[in-house]
């Protein structure tokens, strides 16, 4: 066997299981559906109109973070927090003057507009949107103007604050250092007073002597080695310890002469971009041009990497020159010192407040020119906030959106509908198919009859509905195993089942089939059969069961060939005692003689015990089910009920099914389409012979006709 198939076929069959719920159950769905739209349609009509408006805002980042800083995420998420912010919003509620407009004080109205404005960055700009809504167009275009606005002053007052601390400390560290400079100039003064030393302003040598000037000389020699040697060495160490790509960058960046890593550099990072452009237009790394581009980036990174290597070897050579020619400068320091020995005292007193009141000096004149500088550009900052779109009063509402409602309202209906369907077939414990009842009650289905079937007797012509009972009657006769059991009762679970309806087209089918039929109306409770074939329900069952008529006077032909009807007769006040007696037994078993078929019709065995009493009396019991009425556990209460008093179920009808909802049965019934009038017109004269032919209704026979037809 193939399992993908036998999976296959499974699937198929809970594909149409659950498509014949559907249909079993449109009426809840289509009902689920209409009230969820129409709840939508209410909700949508009730709800209050809301018209939006939207200013459009380009944010700058702020002075402080202007260094090449890129705005992320998270700055547009705090912008977004600033701009709905109680001191933001604030000043909205003060311009439009909403606490009287909306009667509500300060934090109410600001937790009011907080609810009112939406703000999201538009994808892969700076801007940011501010939308407000509200019921009047005019009031939202308002409020999203002066949310705006308010927070574009904010963000104003931030700038110029922030400007005017720069200015104060630089004006705070001026005044500073003209105190420390004059200071210095005391010290100075001092101490040309002390060694006769005069210092004139901006002159270089001053009075002094050749040796002086030599010195200082020599010191300015040795400063500006010693400064070579610690930026050769801060060079040196840097490089040793960056990696490849790290090193490469940095060796571009060292000032030096020689131009070639810069060089080098410049093209490596333009073969890069190259690549980079070639992959990014779609072509494939293997793609011929991308491999020459590769191997040519290789060769220019392996000329860079000979260049750095190259620089690192003339720059520890250069380190150590000047390492030597520094020592060498010290020693020769040394030798003057020793020579100027008497003027050392002097000289270094002098040189020290020179020197400190020089660098004073210069740092106070750098001072003025950053102070000159910065205060024309903080004075003036950059604006943060620019709004690049004001707001506009829209017309049309934005809310309630009718289209999504409705339909979010006919989705959910006819999700809800479709749920309730399959909860409702899951609790439903009702028989809703042959293999339930084959499966629960462990007998055969005799037959299934579709729903709305009429009395047949009554129907003219060929009818698609009576092969439906000659099925039943077929699968008794091949069901019952003693041709000798011919009486059985017809039962159900409850009232409304179709009990009596079926009896009486059994009977029908039968008698055209030429058994002698009789019918039994034992529902002496609510008896029916009479209804039937208008027939007189005054004398019957009971009459005969309570006194001493005969056989004959009781039973009825009707005007259907080889049918037979005994009538209830009067209602008894215990019907149970009247059928469970040696009378019923003799009855049963004297029409058994004479008929070919005795059906019995009965109450519903559930509710009064003469069922159970008729069924221990008959041959066989045939139960009626209604489809999708009763539960199982009832059912099976009815089997329970005919087996406990020595019945024997020969089988069930299932009744009243809706072949055209439940394709399942659509097997069973498929006889009706052999049925199906003919389009052609019945000769005139076929129709007078069979209008002929058609026997008239009668009254009740005589019982002396009755006694010939018996025998």
């Amino acid at each position: 066997m193939n399992p993908n198939k036998d999976s296959s076929s499974e699937a198929s069959l809970h594909a149409v299981d659950y498509w014949q719920v559907l249909r079993n159950r449109y009426g809840i769905i289509l009902l689920t559906f209409l009230l969820a739209f129409l709840c939508a349609a209410v909700i949508t009509s009730v709800l209050p109109k809301k018209y939006a408006s939207t200013a459009l805002l380009q944010v700058n980042p702020p002075t402080e973070n202007d260094i090449g800083a890129l705005q992320t995420r998270q700055f547009f998420m705090t912008q977004f927090d600033i701009i709905v912010a109680s001191n933001n919003l604030r000043h909205v509620v003060d311009k439009l003057d909403l606490k009287t407009s909306w009667g509500r004080d300060e934090d109410s109205a600001i937790g009011l507009l907080k609810g009112m404005i939406d703000t999201k960055q538009r994808p892969g700009t700076d801007l940011i949107e501010i939308t407000v809504e509200h019921q009047q167009p005019e009031m939202a275009r308002a409020i999203a103007a002066q949310v705006a606005e308010a927070y574009k002053e904010n963000r104003n007052n931030e700038e110029l604050d922030f400007a005017q601390s720069q200015l104060n400390a630089l004006e705070k560290e001026i005044r500073d250092q003209e105190d420390e400079v004059e200071q210095k100039r005391k010290v100075l003064d001092t101490i040309v007073k002390i060694t006769g030393r005069p210092y004139i302003e901006n002159s270089r040598y001053g009075v002094d002597d050749l040796e002086r000037t030599d010195v200082r000389y020599t010191q300015q020699q040795l400063l500006e080695l010693q400064s070579q040697k610690t930026q050769y060495k801060i060079y040196l160490e840097n490089l040793e310890k960056f990696d490849s790509e790290r090193l490469l960058s940095y060796a571009a960046e060292i000032p030096i002469a020689d131009q070639t890593v810069q060089t080098q550099r410049a093209k490596y990072l333009e073969m890069q971009q190259q690549l980079a452009s070639l992959k990014a237009s779609g072509l494939g790394a293997r793609h011929p041009q991308v491999q020459m581009q590769q191997d040519q980036l290789s060769a220019v990174r392996q000329d860079l990497e000979s260049a750095v290597a190259s620089m690192i070897d003339t720059m520890r050579t250069t380190y150590q020159m000047v390492t030597d020619r520094l020592e060498g400068m010290e020693n020769m320091k040394e030798e003057k010192a020793q020579e100027l020995a008497d003027l050392s005292i002097d000289i270094q007193d002098f040189e020290n407040a020179e020197r400190e009141y020089e660098d004073a000096l210069s740092l106070l004149q750098q001072l003025k020119l950053k102070h000159s500088s910065d205060k024309v550009l903080l004075q003036s900052p950059k604006k943060p906030i620019t709004i690049r779109e004001d707001p506009k009063e829209n017309n049309n509402p934005v809310s309630p959106k009718v289209t999504l409602y409705l339909t979010l309202g006919a989705v959910l209906g006819l999700v809800f509908g479709i749920a309730i369907a399959f909860f409702l077939e899951y609790i439903d414990t009702s028989v809703k198919s042959l293999e339930d009842v084959e499966r629960f009650l462990q007998v055969p289905v005799l037959a299934v009859i579709p729903k709305d079937v009429g009395v047949l007797h009554k129907q003219s012509g060929m009818s698609p509905d009576a092969e439906a009972y000659r099925i039943l009657r077929t699968n008794i006769e091949f069901n019952r195993k003693n041709p000798e059991d011919n009486s059985i009762t017809v039962v159900s679970g409850g009232a409304g089942e179709g009990k009596s309806t079926t009896l009486v087209n059994l009977a029908y089918v039968c008698a055209q089939g030429g058994y002698t039929t009789l019918m039994i109306d034992a529902d002496l409770r609510r008896p029916r059969l009479h209804t039937f074939f208008d027939i007189n329900n005054s004398v019957g069952l009971t009459n005969y069961l309570t006194t001493d008529l005969m056989l004959e006077d009781v039973i009825l032909q009707t005007p259907v060939d080889n049918l037979y009807f005994m009538p209830s007769g009067v209602l008894p006040a215990d019907a149970a005692g009247i059928l469970n007696s040696r009378r019923m037994s003799e009855l049963i078993q004297d029409v058994k003689q004479r008929f070919d078929l005795v059906l019995v019709d009965s109450p519903p065995i559930l509710g009064v015990s003469d069922a159970s009493v008729l069924a221990s009396e008959v041959d066989l019991t045939m139960i009626v089910v209604q489809h999708r009425k009763l539960p199982r556990n009832m059912l099976m209460r009815v089997k329970q009920a005919v087996e406990n008093v020595g019945g024997h179920v020969i089988g069930v009808v299932l009744n009243n099914v809706d072949i055209r909802s439940d394709n399942q049965y659509q097997y069973y019934t498929s006889y009706y389409t052999y049925y199906a009038p003919s389009s052609e017109p019945e000769p005139r004269a076929a129709k007078k012979k069979a209008e002929k032919a058609k026997p008239a209704p009668k009254a009740a026979s005589s019982s002396s006709d009755s006694k010939s037809d018996l025998y």
